[in-house]
């Protein structure tokens, strides 16, 4: 018999705006302008009508280039609503890099925020043909639209189509082992999955308050927290970004439980005057993700009373996926826990046989929150995921007791502020260069970034060239994160016996 389709996806804000109309369910920190869950809900139906009113149906693609303000959370929830697939476009990255990307997506409009009016004018002549440009606030043609206009359209959602949960809700690109970015596709089942996931094993519940600092075009922007609080009731206070003293503020006066940052950020936080005199207590959990965190971090926010841990995530398996219990931070420091409560893990060998105890090996991930593939590349998804399993790249541990620690990142792979960074990619662009006739790329430690590149260059014989002439190079090619921090020039780079470059002896050069 073949299988009945079930078509019913749920509408989170408008379920919200039934069971709980008049609690505050989003408070905007940069305006102080709250918003119950009925009128938050009334606002993306807006949204969404409004962009149905520009031709956006099921499965047509809405790009949107935008810091983090409450037209694109509404954004988000619009094209839930309607079936459309957002994609979030990552404003770190140059025009150069963000041209394959825009092509791979093909749009059917392209939203902006007037922070990107100058580069919106650089991508517009590879815009595909017919997609409209819409402006949330200040118009970089005259003959962009305005998405101020759907303040003017009901407030009662006029279209819904039939959803599944494999449909796609989001496409989030990420870069790969060979430096060419990938569209992850999330779907509503990923994201419900999601937030299953972390409100039964993170313990989030209505009463919860949680800030979204972190970039909205990254997974961990509305799936580590927001998605969740939506799904139980509980509020979210939208920041337009990382902002020390705001951070301190919403410590302090704003009554949150929950707060995630890269270990970059609570570096920033432990050397900012505030961090003696801050009450940290209140916070039910601090939790560390992008990167590997240094302990005396870590014993930093013990010290205060604060049960701090480091999470793992990847885009490709929504944001949420370990649990340490409080009682073990201390004694597991280093460990990540256990898989959370609808996720699956091992760690395998190079022959695909199960690692031991403490043995190390390639993490696999699968469950209902993993993404089905990427969008328009087949051949990546297979070598991604195979029978089931995501192939992470990162390799792992489990010990006697079943805690998971991971322990760094196969393919060389390094992350910088939180943002993972290629040096296939980099060394690729450095190559561009007239007089480098060799380059690569590894990751070296850094107190305020986690890591940094550090680059090794071989010039063409009888040429010079200088750290900042190859920075002057690189800026308009790659985004800020990329660019190398230190330069060591010689004669050659140092090869293994079947050609590949030796990282190892590289590792050994650095200063």
């Amino acid at each position: 018999m073949e299988r009945q389709k079930s078509f019913y996806v749920t509408d989170y804000l408008d379920k919200r705006a039934k069971h709980t109309p008049d609690k505050i369910g989003l408070l905007d920190f940069n305006t102080g302008k709250e918003l119950t869950f009925k009128d938050w809900n009334a606002s993306a139906n807006k949204g969404a009508n409004y962009l149905h009113s520009l031709g956006i149906n099921k499965g047509d693609r809405v790009s949107i280039y935008s810091t983090n303000c409450l037209e694109f959370l509404n954004i988000i929830f619009a094209c839930g609503k309607i079936g459309a697939i957002l994609h979030n476009v990552n404003w770190r990255l140059t025009v150069n890099e963000l041209k394959g990307i825009i092509k791979d997506a093909e749009p059917k409009i392209f939203i902006y925020s007037k922070e990107w009016i100058e580069q919106i004018n650089e991508l517009r002549n590879i815009f595909p043909k017919n997609c409209k440009a819409v402006a949330l606030t200040e118009k970089a043609n005259p003959g962009d639209l305005d998405f101020n206009e759907s303040s003017g359209f009901s407030d009662k959602l006029e279209y819904r189509p039939d959803l599944e949960m494999d449909d796609p809700w989001g496409i989030y690109y990420t870069g790969g082992t060979t430096g060419l970015p990938k569209g992850a596709i999330m779907t509503h089942g990923n994201i419900f999955w999601n937030n299953v996931n972390t409100i039964t094993t993170w313990g989030i519940c209505e009463s919860d308050i949680a800030p979204l600092q972190l970039p909205l075009f990254h997974i961990g922007g509305p799936n580590i927290f927001m998605f969740p609080l939506v799904h139980v009731g509980g509020k979210t206070i939208l920041c337009r970004d990382f902002d020390l003293e705001q951070s301190f503020d919403l410590i302090e006066k704003m009554g949150i439980t929950h707060y995630v940052a890269v270990p970059t950020m609570y570096v920033m936080m432990q050397q900012h005057a505030r961090w003696g005199k801050t009450d940290f207590t209140k916070l039910r959990l601090v939790i560390s993700g992008g990167a590997s965190c240094p302990l005396p971090v870590m014993e930093k926010f013990w010290n205060k009373g604060v049960d701090f841990k480091m999470g793992y995530g990847l885009t490709e398996a929504s944001g949420n996926n370990f649990w340490l219990p409080p009682e073990k931070v201390r004694e597991k420091s280093r460990s990540v826990g256990f898989p959370a409560f609808h996720v699956d893990m091992k760690t395998v060998k190079e022959d695909g046989s199960t690692c031991d105890a403490n043995e190390e090996g390639e993490l696999l991930i699968r469950g209902p929150h993993i993404t089905p593939g990427y969008w328009n590349k087949p051949d990546a998804t297979l070598d991604s995921i195979r029978d089931g399993w995501l192939h992470t790249g990162d390799i792992a541990r489990i010990d006697e007791e079943g805690y998971f620690y991971i322990i760094g990142r196969s393919k060389d792979m390094f992350i910088s502020g939180g943002e993972n960074v290629y040096p296939t990619e980099v060394e690729s662009v450095l190559h561009g260069h007239p007089v480098i006739a060799e380059a690569a790329l590894l990751g070296i430690p850094h107190d305020k970034w986690g890591e940094v590149g550090c680059a090794f260059i071989v010039l063409e014989k009888g040429k010079k060239l200088n750290d900042a002439e190859i920075k002057l190079f690189l800026k308009d090619k790659l985004a800020r994160y990329k660019i190398p921090h230190k330069f060591i020039f010689i004669d050659q780079i140092p090869k293994t016996a079947i050609g590949k470059i030796d990282k190892k002896i590289l590792k050994n050069m650095v200063n």
